[in-house]
Parts: C-alpha cells; sequence; structure tokens
C-alpha cells in the first residue's frame, strides 16, 4: 500500500461570517537558527511544481506558503502546533528528533484537496507534512480549512505511528472513516467544543456504502468504541496492538507491514485494543459479511487462533 493519501478533492466555500485573523505573520525564531525549517522547498511531487516559502516555525511546525495565499493569515501555525502536540502526547513521536516537526504546504487557487507523507518517504524528503490546496484564501480558521489541515495529519497517524509505515486497516475504513473518530478526538481534548459538537453531529448523520449500504461507521462502531471503551487511549491502543502484533518486515528507518488487514481481523484488534469482544458491535454495525461478501465471522475466528496474544 502506497503510504501517499489522496483526501478531500472538492473544497467547499466557508460562510463569511467565520473567524478571520489579521495579525502579520513573522518568523517565531531568528533566521539564523541552524535548527530552522528551510526557507524554501521547492515541490516535486505528483503535479506540484512551487517554490513554496517559510512563514512562520517553532519547534513543533514549520508553514509554508505559495506566492497566492495571503501572508497576514496567521491561525494555521497555532492550529497546526496544537494539533501536532495533541498527536504526538497522544499517539507517540514520528521519526527521530530530527524529524519531529510537522511542516504544513498551503496553497491558493491550485491543486486542490490534500495528501500527507510521513518520514518515511523520500519522495517529500522524509518530511512528516501535509500539502493541502484550497479555493478558498485560507482567511477562516473553522469548517472546512480547519478539518482538511486535521484530516491530512490523521493519516500521518494512521501512516506511520509506533515507527511502522504502512495502513493496513485502510483496505477497510477506506478514506476517511478512521478520520471521523481522529478529529472528533482531536477537537474534543484540545477544548474546541463548538468544533467537536459540528463534527459529531455531522459525523453521527454520515452513511457510506461499505462494508455495506447504509452502514454507518462513526455511530455505530466508532463512536461506541470510544465513548465506552476509553476514549483516545482505545484509539492509540488499536496502533499499538497492530504494530506489536501485525506482520511486518524490517526497513531502514523502522518497519513496514506486510500486507492490509481482513475484516475479521479488523475486530479483532479492535475488541483487542477495547479489551471486549466487539463481534456483536460488528455485526450490528456491518451486518455478517465484508466488503467483498465473505463471511467475515469466519475470519474473526481465525483471526483469534492467528494471533493469540491480542485478548480481551
Amino acid at each position: 500500500m502506497k503510504m501517499l493519501f489522496f483526501s478531500l478533492t472538492l473544497l467547499g466555500l466557508l460562510s463569511a461570517s467565520c473567524k478571520q485573523e489579521k495579525e502579520i505573520i513573522k518568523l517565531t525564531g531568528n533566521p539564523t537558527d541552524p535548527n530552522a525549517p528551510s526557507s524554501t522547498w521547492k515541490e516535486h511531487w505528483f503535479e506540484h511544481n512551487q517554490l513554496v516559502k517559510l512563514v512562520s516555525y517553532n519547534d513543533e511546525v514549520g508553514v509554508y506558503y505559495d506566492d497566492d495565499v495571503p501572508k497576514d493569515i496567521t491561525w494555521p501555525q497555532r492550529t497546526m502546533t496544537a494539533i501536532w502536540k495533541y498527536t504526538k502526547a497522544t499517539y507517540g513521536n514520528f521519526g527521530q528528533d530530527k524529524d519531529k516537526r510537522l511542516s504544513v504546504i498551503l496553497h491558493f487557487n491550485k491543486y486542490g484537496g490534500g495528501h500527507p507523507a510521513t518520514f518515511f518517504d523520500a519522495s517529500h524528503d522524509n518530511r512528516n507534512m501535509i500539502d493541502v490546496g484550497s479555493n478558498n484564501p485560507w482567511t477562516d480558521s473553522t469548517g472546512w480549512n480547519l478539518d482538511i489541515v486535521a484530516h491530512e495529519v490523521g493519516h500521518i497517524v494512521e501512516g506511520a505511528s509506533k515507527g511502522t509505515h504502512n495502513s493496513p486497516a485502510m483496505a477497510i475504513w477506506h478514506d476517511s472513516k478512521w478520520m471521523e473518530i481522529y478529529q472528533y478526538d482531536v477537537y474534543k481534548n484540545l477544548g474546541w467544543e463548538q468544533e467537536a459538537t459540528r463534527w459529531y453531529n455531522d459525523k453521527m448523520n454520515a452513511v457510506d456504502n461499505y462494508p455495506k449500504a447504509g452502514t454507518q461507521w462513526f455511530k455505530n462502531w466508532f463512536y461506541p468504541i470510544y465513548r465506552d471503551h476509553g476514549g483516545k487511549d482505545v484509539l492509540n491502543g488499536f496502533f499499538t496492538l497492530l504494530s506489536k502484533q501485525f506482520p511486518t518486515r524490517t526497513i531502514s528507518l523502522g518497519k513496514e507491514y506486510t500486507r492490509d488487514m481482513n475484516m475479521g481481523e479488523f475486530v479483532h484488534f479492535w475488541s483487542g485494543a477495547a479489551k471486549t469482544n466487539l463481534k456483536q458491535l460488528a455485526l450490528d454495525a456491518f451486518g455478517p459479511n465484508d466488503e467483498r461478501g465473505q463471511d467475515w465471522v469466519a475470519q474473526f475466528e481465525q483471526a483469534q487462533k492467528d494471533f493469540p496474544n491480542i485478548t480481551y
């Protein structure tokens, strides 16, 4: 599975009533600081070819804009610092000390949508980073602008947490059922109550056609697990179990998952994270078959045999 994920290819326009920032951005450190991010970064991936420029940074995040993003927009530095610090506190570090900073690239009127990369990815110079284009000038710090940048950080979690590359569960939750609970947890635990409520209300009504028509991932799977079995700890617990128990191979910067999960394994690992058997919850949420029409209960029973160290 490729580490680079594509997501949110169409961006909505935001209400003019959203919060706006007018403070002039300045570098938050000495320009000669040897630990500063590079002052420019030439994109060399996909169709991207901009020379983006560093507008602000701290020990956690460096923010880059292309020439069309207004330089008087300051909220991305503060918001992304909060999200990145919380993410690392919850899921652990991503790479060695030199890799700890998140790079954020924002574009205006080009490259609609976003993608992440991690310290594993030479294609993006081995940086933990997100690269997002919008059809609005990034003035507002709420709604879609917030959601897309948080979304891309969530992909870094699923694709590089615990020093392990790839996302074996993406074959099950696609892009982006994991993000629904990741973002809710981030907004809630950062005290962004209005954003958390907005996100919760939207996702409680979200309906998907996989693994069956009418599936409500947030309402019937992720939120009950989160609410009843440990909140952020159960989310982190899933990735911890995955890194310790699921098949991997050694690569130069850590480990890499060697295959995708099946649905039965997915339910087994989440049961281990929740410390309770989630078979009935999964049957209620997903029905008895996986997306290919196969009996995932048989897969679940086999997973219990294949991964006996996962108990509940």
